[in-house]
């Protein structure tokens, strides 16, 4: 069931599920949701959400998860000193160090693994940070961003320009990256990113995204309260089959989050770890065209133009070399501010604004199951199954996506046997 929380200055809605799913036997997914006590810790440390996917045989991918769970919550705030950048990082590479430990230590976890995807929103911004395939959004409006990177073999061979399109050839569940089987492990840091009153966050397993699409993802959460838009996730993943278990933490911001008036230090990370710096491609080809041209004039003794055109390459460098250099604050880290932001993100950036076209192509989705006539739980009534679901197509005609996503959410939990 879900679970509703409020942080200390009642700003955030949080709703957090995990479900074994329809086809397996034990969850290997964990989770932990830590809200800043006080203003103190809010200040410091923020508010802190995680999710962990386990892997291995017996009950190794249930003990890995949840020693991520709980070993980066509890490194994080082991190192005080650090930004809280830093400190993410630093958490999971020693939850990696633990779990990799107790693999080696017995044969029956060797090689046990996990994914981690945890979200800090602070005074600065989100920040998220990860290692595997496990997933954070972020919904702003009718958009959906994906601010993680998935580390699987299909996300890798695409950002190689290995394959194009959907890869749909490639298997989706091989993983690159996770906490456990090996001794050095590199976390992703994403952000900070500017927080907005409305902003959802979606932190989850990659349960979710084996039956749910993108568009599904941010339609929910732009029309539904947090958490029936948890619940609906999770009951329409299971609808469609629920071949893994799914875990999501939905958080949203419902007022500015803390003192709206004060100014807050960027944070600041050192030189283990700088913002990716972006320098345009057109200073690139203007200097090495320029240089091209250059050192051509001169070989021709054109030695006028050919020392313009070296004039013109050594500008375009000073230009590249003055972008690339990274801002120092005054104890010489690197100072995340002015739209200076680590990693890449966002990854999709999608408009899922509610229509009848995509309101009423969900309600089919949930339709077509009811006609393949799959008994998903015994002694379900599919005619209240296909009333609620006549009335929902209704309701999207009319323009009431609200009740017409009630309505399917209510033959979801008739067909789990849940209503």
């Amino acid at each position: 069931m879900p679970t509703n929380a409020t942080n200390w200055d009642n700003c955030l809605e949080v709703a957090s599920i995990t479900d074994v799913g329809m086809r397996r036997s034990n969850n290997q997914d964990s989770h932990v949701v830590l809200l800043a006590a006080d203003n103190s810790a809010w200040e410091s440390r923020g508010h802190m959400f995680v999710v962990a996917d386990g892997m291995g045989a017996h009950a190794a991918g249930e003990l890995a998860s949840r020693l991520a769970a709980d070993g980066i919550t509890h490194h994080y705030y082991k190192y005080p000193q650090l930004s809280p950048p830093e400190a993410i990082a630093r958490a999971i590479r020693d939850t990696n160090d633990e779990i990799h430990r107790r693999g080696e230590a017995n044969s029956e976890f060797h090689n046990m693994g996990t994914t981690c995807s945890c979200l800090l929103l602070l005074p600065q911004g989100a920040l998220a940070a990860h290692v595997g395939d496990s997933r954070v959004y972020r919904a702003r409006g009718n958009r959906l961003q994906q601010l993680t990177f998935d580390h699987s073999l299909v996300w890798e061979m695409r950002a190689a320009g290995q394959i194009k399109g959907s890869g749909s050839g490639i298997p989706r569940n091989v993983i690159t990256r996770s906490l456990g089987p090996n001794a050095i492990v590199k976390p992703d840091v994403e952000g900070p990113f500017r927080v907005q009153v409305g902003d959802r966050f979606l932190v989850c397993s990659d349960g979710l995204m084996a039956r749910v699409e993108d568009e599904e993802i941010g339609l929910v959460l732009a029309v539904l309260p947090t958490e029936e838009a948890a619940q609906f996730l999770v009951d329409l993943t299971n609808v469609r089959g629920g071949p893994d278990n799914s875990t999501l933490i939905v958080t949203h911001v419902t007022a500015e989050l803390g003192d709206k008036g004060k100014r807050f230090a960027p944070l600041v990370v050192g030189g283990e770890m700088k913002p990716e710096t972006r320098i345009h491609p057109a200073l690139w080809f203007i200097f090495s065209a320029s240089l091209l041209v250059a050192v051509g004039l001169l070989l021709t003794d054109l030695t006028l133009f050919g020392a313009i055109a070296g004039t013109i390459a050594a500008l375009t460098a000073s230009v590249i070399a003055f972008q690339s250099t990274n801002k120092k604050d005054a104890d010489g880290g690197i100072a995340l501010s002015e739209g200076r932001r680590l990693g890449q993100a966002p990854y999709l950036d999608i408009d899922c604004s509610p229509k009848q076209a995509t309101v009423t192509a969900l309600v089919e989705s949930v339709k077509s199951q009811v006609a393949m006539g799959t008994d998903i739980a015994p002694g379900t009534r599919w005619d209240r199954v296909k009333t609620c679901l006549d009335e929902a197509l209704e309701k999207s005609k009319s323009g009431e996506f609200v009740e017409s996503f009630q309505l399917t959410h209510v033959a979801l939990r008739i067909m789990l046997n849940k209503s």
